[in-house]
């Protein structure tokens, strides 16, 4: 007898192989996006958190809270359908839709009391050009303008 396997067999072998392999990588890269990935939480969930835990921050700007304060600025933030603010610092880059009343995903930690955000880490939530938000447009004086260029 000899050792040779039927080429047709060989064929079917390495396909099973080569699709257990992907299913496998597939499975492994499906795990690690959902395992790495954090939830926003909202200011009043934030203020319960530990002091100097890092946490990303998901909530409204107050209109007419955003100051300049040196190189960076000092603003308060909301859940999303009102009720407690939280004061939040941040030095860094800021996007141009930025302003009062808008959406905001913010990384950082919570220290003496305020959240302090991590450098360009702000990410201004623009919104939907498919619901009507006659506050949004009607809000005077709660923009930030940046001479940054």
């Amino acid at each position: 007898m000899t050792d040779e396997v039927d080429p047709s067999r060989k064929r079917k072998i390495r396909l099973v192989i080569a699709l257990s392999v992907a299913v496998v990588l597939a499975v492994a890269l499906i795990y690690t996006s959902f395992s790495a990935s954090t939830e926003a939480k909202e200011p009043s969930q934030v203020l319960t958190t530990a002091p100097g835990t890092k946490t990303e921050m998901n909530g409204k700007v107050v209109p007419g809270s955003i100051k300049q304060v040196g190189e960076g600025i000092k603003f308060e933030v909301e859940d999303r359908k009102g009720g407690s603010a939280i004061p939040v610092s941040y030095n860094g880059a800021i996007p141009d839709p930025f302003r009062g009343g808008r959406e905001i995903v913010l990384e950082g930690a919570v220290k003496d009391g305020t959240f302090v955000g991590e450098p360009e880490t702000l990410i201004t939530k623009c919104p939907s050009k498919f619901t009507t938000n006659a506050s949004e447009s009607s809000e005077s004086g709660s923009s930030y303008s940046s001479s940054n260029g």
